[in-house]
This record gives structure tokens, C-alpha cells and sequence, in this order.
């Protein structure tokens, strides 16, 4: 059953965090992380994250069709090859205090931090790195 889903679901499209610092939020991730605008709202924004997925910034409130954002507690992005190092070296230069690298078995290193509203980030090198780039979601099993 497991292998007729992986078929049927293509990946992440969106996930929106609850900010109620909607401005800040937005120049973290712009520039901190270099993500794309792709449209700003009143009540949100919308960043691209990768080639088939965004990221909603949303201030507190009900949206269309009930939705809200969410105040997560993690989340880990995909850093490119060499990425990890300098967005370390960015992040530090802000003045944000990041925990790492980590590196986990297998060789892959994240590093953590928190963005302006209070969510942990990951960036994870491990779709770069040995056995992640090897074997894919396989080795995440």
C-alpha cells in the first residue's frame, strides 16, 4: 500500500508559519536564506522554497476556507552542496545564534536555528551527502 501512495503524492507544495512580526519574518528568510517573493498580501507572504515549493508567512488570524497558519516547532529545509558552511557564516554575521554543524550517522550535518518568530529551523546537507545522496528517502526509512 505504502508504494501505490509514494506514487500518488509528489512531494511538499506549501507549508505556512504564524507570524505576528509579518514584516521581519519575510526579510529573515529573503535574506537570511535568499528565498525568492513570489507575492505579498496584507495578512501574508508567499516565498519560494526550491523549484516546486513555497513557504506561506501569515499574520494570526482565520483565513479563506478555515486554514490558519501554524506556529511549528521544526522544520528542516535542503541546503546545496557547500551551503551549509556559508549559510552558517550568515546567520552568525546577523547576530542569530545557530547550534551546529551537527553531524549526524551517515555523515550528513544540520545546522539549528530560530527564525524571528520563534520556529526552529533545520538546514540538513543530507540529500548531498553520503548515503543520503545515495539512497534518497531509503536511508531516511
Amino acid at each position: 500500500m505504502a508504494v501505490a501512495q509514494a506514487h500518488l503524492v509528489a512531494g511538499l507544495a506549501e507549508l505556512t508559519l504564524e507570524t505576528d512580526e509579518l514584516a521581519r519574518t519575510e526579510r529573515f528568510y529573503r535574506w537570511m536564506l535568499g528565498l525568492e517573493l513570489i507575492s505579498r498580501g496584507d495578512d501574508r507572504v508567499w516565498l519560494a522554497l526550491g523549484a516546486a515549493t513555497r513557504l506561506g508567512l501569515w499574520s494570526p488570524g482565520e483565513k479563506e476556507f478555515g486554514d490558519r497558519g501554524a506556529r511549528h516547532v521544526h522544520f528542516a529545509i535542503s541546503i546545496s552542496p557547500g551551503g551549509l558552511e556559508r549559510l552558517a557564516e550568515r546567520l552568525r554575521a546577523d547576530g542569530t545564534e545557530i547550534t551546529g554543524p551537527v553531524e549526524h550517522p551517515g555523515g550528513d550535518r544540520s545546522i539549528y536555528f530560530e527564525d524571528p518568530a520563534g520556529n526552529v529551523v533545520e538546514a540538513w546537507d543530507f540529500f548531498h551527502r553520503s548515503p543520503g545522496a545515495a539512497e534518497g528517502l531509503d536511508a531516511l526509512r
